[in-house]
């Protein structure tokens, strides 16, 4: 048997305290896959004194995770700060500076920071494996980098943040507002006091720009993502999806377009036969779309001390065994500069919810303004009868278009003009229609 492996391990919280229990729950299993004894020499954590659910006897403490990053009493350092900046990046790239394999789970450091971590460590021969940072337990890094080798995909597409997934369940099938569900997310710990990276779309991008890159060999680029969020669903949206037969979910969606490699954050409206919309609560999905495969789609829980702590752990256990792949799949010299695709150039069907003054001449007014941009409209449904204001009997009439496919520019044109024609009392809402 090699020499036992060392682990150093920055951040003992919820995930690194689970990492710590699974290592030495699985310790005699994990010997035996990989032929070596794999031990925690090392950990760095704002405070020493704090109690943890984790047995750190016998473990040396740092104060400074870069200082445990370039210790030689460590052969693995494994980051669990989070953040792109700060603590978290000086301490990975201390670690692969030192010659030091890095695990991470850290989404927001590998969508600012991949490319250059990932040609560190290819300079340095060692491993970065990050497969934790994307879906939590769902081994998506592993499918796409080596599973999936032998297949060209066309479409990688999921449910990604627990957080929103969470809120849109509770807003369906209880038929509470959006304020509320997040309210009780943030009781049970699923959200954070300030939510804006959640429910604004922005973990989702972080997380979909990685798996963009390991899907396409395109380079890591989150600014290239057009991100929407979920702060403007309605529970009158969710009836009309539901009525439709379609469900909503925050999807991050990447695929391959003539124009380069679409890559996009938004509510979309998937039809409730697929399998992503039968996933609810807090887990997360992945739907890959490949030549070989066809439809490939994985489920599980997304966050998560356990579950990410398995993830975490899978990687060590390959670097123990010696297993070496590419961080981003292909050498970082490969990798093809990101072609931005705006969401103009978006093609497919939208549901797009007005409240439309109820006068003469509105409805034909607005199907006018869809007409002149060759938008063809599949349904148009009325959701309810006109709300008086004041002593003004002609209120906003609630109102849904579904369109055929046409393009995000022409749909955007046409509800700037029917809101500059004033037929609309509020800001249409519009929502992408996911195709099978």
């Amino acid at each position: 048997m090699v020499e036992t492996l060392r682990v150093g391990i920055a951040g003992v919280g919820t995930v690194g305290a689970s990492v710590m229990r699974l290592l030495a729950r699985q310790d005699a299993a994990l010997t035996a896959r990989t032929g070596r004894t794999i031990r925690v020499t090392g950990f760095s954590a704002r405070e020493r004194e704090k109690e943890r659910d984790a047995d750190l006897s016998g473990v040396a403490f740092f104060d400074n995770a870069a200082a445990l990053a370039a210790s030689p009493e460590i052969d693995l350092f494994v980051e669990l700060i989070g953040g792109a900046e700060g603590a978290a990046r000086d301490s990975v790239e201390t670690a692969l500076n030192n010659g030091k394999g890095v695990v991470t789970a850290n989404k927001a450091l590998l969508a600012r920071h991949g490319l250059a971590l990932a040609a560190l460590a290819e300079e340095k021969r060692v491993p970065l494996a990050y497969e934790a940072s994307v879906a939590g337990g769902i081994p998506i890094v592993k499918t796409l980098r080596e599973g999936l080798a032998g297949n060209s995909i066309d479409r990688v597409y999921g449910i990604l943040n627990g957080t929103c997934n969470y809120i849109l369940s509770r807003m369906e099938t209880e038929g509470l507002s959006f304020e509320a569900c997040l309210k009780e997310a943030q009781r049970l710990g699923y959200a954070e006091a300030d939510p804006t990276f959640d429910i604004g779309g922005f973990d989702t991008a972080h997380k979909l720009a990685i798996l963009a890159t390991l899907a396409f060999g395109a380079e890591i680029d989150a600014d290239a993502i057009s991100v929407e969020g979920i702060e403007r669903v309605t529970t009158a949206d969710l009836k009309a999806a539901d009525e439709l037969g379609y469900r909503i979910k925050l999807l991050g969606v990447a695929q391959r377009t003539p124009h380069g490699v679409e890559q996009r954050v938004h509510p979309t409206m998937v039809k409730k036969s697929s399998a992503i919309a039968q996933v609810m609560g807090v887990t997360n999905a992945v739907t890959i779309d490949a030549d070989a495969v066809h439809e490939l789609t994985l489920v599980g829980p997304g966050a998560g001390g356990e579950a990410t702590a398995s993830a975490v752990v899978a990687d060590i256990a390959d670097i123990a065994r010696g297993v070496r792949s590419r961080p981003l799949g292909l050498p970082r010299a490969a990798l093809t500069k990101v072609q931005r695709v705006e969401m103009q150039r978006h093609e497919g069907g939208y549901y797009i919810r007005l409240a439309v003054y109820d006068k003469p001449g509105a409805f034909a007014g607005i199907a006018g303004r869809m007409a002149e941009r060759n938008i063809s409209l599949e349904s148009i449904m009325q959701r309810g009868r006109p709300i008086a204001t004041g002593d003004k009997p002609g209120g906003p009439v609630p109102v849904v278009l579904i369109t055929y496919a046409t393009t995000e520019k022409l749909v955007r044109e046409a509800l700037d003009a029917i809101v500059a024609d004033g037929y609309v009392a509020e800001r249409p809402q519009s929502i992408r229609i996911e195709r099978e």
